[in-house]
């Protein structure tokens, strides 16, 4: 089973409420707590990858810094590196993407950036690396189909509304705190955006005590839309770490237990259907980093336990 990190998905945007360090931190961790997993680094997304999903406005003003409000337009300072940083985060997730059509399970020690919409980017999201790696793998003729399912804990719109003009793309986003407009609605019983044929969304609402009934029953009710006309080609899931009762911004109560719980079940969705999966990183802005490390290491143990290396590809 093949991982992919690099220094560089650490953009330099210093001292900020998104954990740059968690990047290399949980590649620290996974050499030492699954060897078997071996660490690769990727090849940056090109210019051409970028726009068959964004703008060429919004990919210049990122790779320039002009216009500066655009450039911005993800909530990141913008500087001179970071262009290539993001394009590592995004080559992180092509590769990840590839080698699980080949081997049935891999993952990206990087984001997925799912807020990030096609002539802009926001909350923290600058370019969509998910549906820019599904668009490369078709442009290849490596997969027809495709399926998103995003559990960071704040609503997937950059990736719903990427999907809204690809038929051939399902999105499901199951979340705890909505997200529209550069905005999050912490309450999501206040504001809901419209779903589409090929894009829904599920709100969990906090129960008042342990909500881990709450994601399960979610999770059960929701999983089978994203095979509803069929198994896709390739899935790709965003395993967020900010659902953590712990995490500031969310509304939730779910524990690293609960959290490893929701892992092993898209995992052997995923197993049982013969799909194959990457997986990516999310979210996570605990005061204590280590809590948002060990949120995705235990993702990574729960791919492992479920794929092993006897891991095969769909037939």
């Amino acid at each position: 089973m093949k991982f992919f990190y690099d220094p560089g998905f650490a953009a330099p945007i210093g001292i900020h409420i998104m954990p740059m360090r968690k990047f290399a931190l949980l590649a620290g961790e996974v050499r030492a707590w699954l060897p078997h997993v071996i660490v690769e680094r990727p090849a940056p997304l090109t210019r051409e990858d970028l726009l068959r999903v964004h703008t060429a406005e919004y990919v210049d003003a990122v790779k320039s810094g002009e216009p500066r409000e655009l450039a911005e337009s993800q909530k990141f300072p913008w500087s001179s590196a970071l262009y290539a940083s993001v394009c590592l985060s995004g080559g992180g997730v092509l590769a990840a993407a590839r080698t699980a059509l080949e081997s049935g399970a891999s993952a990206a020690l990087a984001s997925g950036f799912h807020h990030a919409c096609a002539e802009h980017g926001e909350g923290f999201c600058t370019f969509n690396g998910l549906v820019v790696a599904l668009e490369t793998l078709r442009t290849e003729g490596k997969i027809r189909t495709a399926a998103i399912l995003d559990m960071d804990l704040h609503y997937g719109n950059g990736t719903a509304t990427l999907a809204a003009s690809r038929p051939w793309l399902r999105a499901l986003s199951i979340y705890g705190n909505d997200y529209w407009k550069n905005q999050a609605y912490r309450d999501v019983t206040k504001y809901h955006h419209t779903d589409g044929p090929n894009h829904r969304s599920a709100p969990l609402i906090p129960s008042g005590g342990g909500d881990r009934e709450v994601l399960r029953g979610a999770m059960e009710r929701h999983l089978p839309w994203l095979v509803e006309n069929g198994e896709p080609d390739l899935l790709l899931y965003q395993a967020g770490a900010d659902p953590l009762r712990d995490d500031p911004y969310s509304p939730l109560e779910l524990t690293h237990e609960d959290l490893k719980m929701r892992d092993r079940m898209v995992f052997e969705f995923a197993k049982s259907k013969k799909i194959p999966i990457a997986w990516v990183l999310a979210g996570g802005y605990c005061p204590e980093i280590e809590k948002v490390v060990q949120a995705h290491l235990n993702t990574a143990q729960a791919c492992w336990a479920i794929f092993g290396e006897k891991t095969l590809p769909k037939p």
